[in-house]
């Protein structure tokens, strides 16, 4: 993943039971923060969700923000199939990036 992208993401926790998508201009960062429960998203802290699903970068700040919109107004079941179609295992993507 390019460093200066931005991008939008899926994490999940240990279960696979629950999705939070979201979107930052630095992903590492970001996963570090979710880990530490330092991040401002009450939802994904309540839900230790913390494994990273799926991601995408963009070129732009606001082409991130419109994608992550548009996710988030999916149902469930089309954002499975979209983290499924490149991580069919649905294992946590970062795991080589943060120790």
């Amino acid at each position: 993943m390019r460093q200066s992208a931005c991008a939008v993401y899926i994490l999940t926790n240990r279960r696979g039971g629950v999705l939070y998508t979201g979107v930052t201009n630095d992903l590492r960062r970001r996963l570090e923060e979710h880990r530490i429960h330092r991040d401002g998203a009450s939802f994904a802290a309540r839900y230790k969700c913390t494994r990273l699903v799926y991601f995408e970068t963009t070129a732009n700040i606001t082409a991130a923000i419109e994608r992550e919109k548009q996710i988030k107004g999916w149902l469930r079941r089309k954002k499975v199939a979209l983290i499924e179609g490149g991580n069919p295992e649905w294992r946590d993507l970062s795991e080589d990036w943060i120790s």
